[in-house]
């Protein structure tokens, strides 16, 4: 006790996650500081080991089980944020995997590259475990700020520069809406804590200022998982950043957005279902038809993925508009898809960085002919593009599957109808997934050059496990349902 106050209380154990990447953190900036610049290449290696490392105590905080709670309430750790930690760091490895040659063979710095796309990483493991208003803000913003450097990676390059502005503008838009919403939310119920807010917003007369408080924050959020009609900044931003950083954007920037709209959602509205379900299911199905109807159109892979990367987040947001009924079905579905979608998303950012080695290109020209001259590249994006389209065995038709049986369950004509339209366009993707994978098999080579591809060692592995990890999903999804089996999150934020 220092001068009549009483130190909080911290489990080293429960931190430990954050404590080692921070620490790989601090290493990274010791290197770049004090090494020549020929020793700057092993940054991405101590990035890798940093995060492989803050893997083990992730493994045995599960083992241990029970939930432990910090700082009043403000900090849990339990299974749905180490399910969320695991993903991000796995994920965040694969993207190292894929930045390695793009980045040393590039006209960039490594090291702040790594250093920036650590930060973001402990950026998202904070936010799976925050459970008040603040803690959660300062998460989006540790794991925004470093993303919109990265977007303009390519200082010299018109379209990264263009990527970086837009992204920037339209988050600092965003997080201005958000924090207003949030805001409005702390001066009529006077807490930060989301299971304070949700008791005071559980009466029957809600003031409209609370209304425009939960719309504003819905809307912020928005913006961070390129939801129609916020989606604007996804495909430019997607198209000009450097393609390792569009592959982390598109999978653990969206991933932690909907960690962040989840823990708010549930924890602080999870008796307004009459104002929230109705803006998910209008969200939900703008998102899924404009992303999809957009994408047909494309002839760039690499937008192409922006705007399927939307249509996804349609899918993810449907549960949502069911969650009053279905309640943690709901949260586990989302858990489930965004497992599975990093999988196969990871991967078809890999093939096409490996293919653009030769091509320097991501037109879907340029992939004319791949079989004949890079076999497995082809036959992998094939099966990552069937995979997000929902086709078995591969693990997108189980990520799908639960979204289906999710809204079925909720037994009402929003669930149904929204059934009905996830439906219909996995059809619609289909359309274009099956383009690309046509013209790979069936296309001539537009050159006629049938030299191979020269894919490095780190390329070949993110291949490798995304590739592995998409099949065995498929084949076995009981595993990645025996993961989110108690990632109850209602539970969760309803801590003592």
């Amino acid at each position: 006790m220092l001068l009549g106050f009483e130190a909080p209380s911290i489990d080293f154990h429960a931190l430990a996650p954050e404590i080692v990447v921070t620490a790989t953190l601090a290493v990274l900036i010791l290197v770049d500081a004090f090494t020549p610049k020929q020793a700057k290449s092993a940054q991405s290696s101590i990035a890798g080991l940093g995060l492989l490392l803050a893997l083990v105590p992730v493994v045995t905080l599960a083992v241990d089980g029970g939930t432990r709670v910090m700082f009043e309430g403000a900090f849990v750790v339990d299974t749905f944020s180490l399910v969320l930690t695991g993903l991000f760091l796995v994920s965040g490895y694969v993207v190292i995997l894929l930045s390695q040659t793009y980045i040393a063979e590039g006209d960039y710095w490594e090291g702040e590259y790594y250093q920036l796309l650590l930060a973001s990483i402990l950026g998202m493991m904070v936010m799976a475990s925050a459970r008040d208003l603040i803690t959660v803000f300062i998460a989006l913003e540790l794991l925004s700020i470093p993303a919109y450097m990265l977007a303009a990676w390519r200082k010299r390059d018109l379209r990264s520069d263009e990527a970086g502005i837009k992204y920037y503008l339209m988050g600092v838009f965003a997080s201005a809406v958000l924090l207003y919403g949030m805001s409005l939310l702390y001066g009529l119920t006077g807490t930060t804590m989301l299971s304070e807010i949700a008791t005071k917003l559980a009466g029957e007369d809600v003031p409209s200022a609370a209304v425009l408080a939960i719309v504003f924050i819905v809307v912020g959020f928005g913006f961070k998982v390129s939801a129609v009609p916020f989606h604007t900044w996804a495909p430019d931003t997607y198209e000009g950043a450097p393609t390792p950083v569009t592959a982390f954007l598109a999978v653990a920037s969206k991933a932690a957005g909907f960690v962040a709209l989840m823990i708010v959602v549930f924890g602080a509205f999870p008796f307004r279902v009459d104002i929230v379900e109705p803006l998910f299911w209008a969200l939900a199905v703008a998102t899924m038809f404009v992303g999809n109807l957009i994408a047909l159109r494309q002839t760039n892979v690499v937008r192409m993925l922006a705007y399927s990367g939307i249509a996804q987040a349609g899918y993810m947001l449907a549960p949502l508009a069911v969650a009053g009924t279905v309640g943690d079905a709901a949260v586990q579905s989302i858990l489930i898809y965004l497992m599975i979608y990093a999988t196969m998303n990871l991967g078809a950012f890999a093939v096409v960085i490996a293919a653009s080695r030769k091509t320097r290109s991501g037109e879907l020209t340029s992939f004319a002919g791949l079989v004949r001259y890079a076999p497995g590249l082809a036959v992998a994006m094939a099966m990552f593009l069937f995979s997000l389209a929902g086709i078995p065995p591969l693990g997108g038709w189980f990520a799908k599957f639960g979204i289906f049986k999710t809204l079925v369950e909720a037994d009402s004509a929003a669930g149904y109808s929204l059934a009905i339209i996830v439906g219909v366009n996995s059809v619609i993707a289909l359309f274009y997934y099956a383009r690309v994978a046509k013209t790979m098999i069936m296309d001539d080579v537009p050159d006629g050059d049938l030299s191979p591809v020269q894919v490095p060692v780190s390329l070949r592995a993110a291949i490798s496990i995304t590739l592995v990890l998409t099949v065995v999903f498929g084949i076995l999804p009981q595993l990645v349902a025996g993961l989110t089996d108690n990632a109850t999150l209602l539970s969760a934020v309803a801590v003592p």
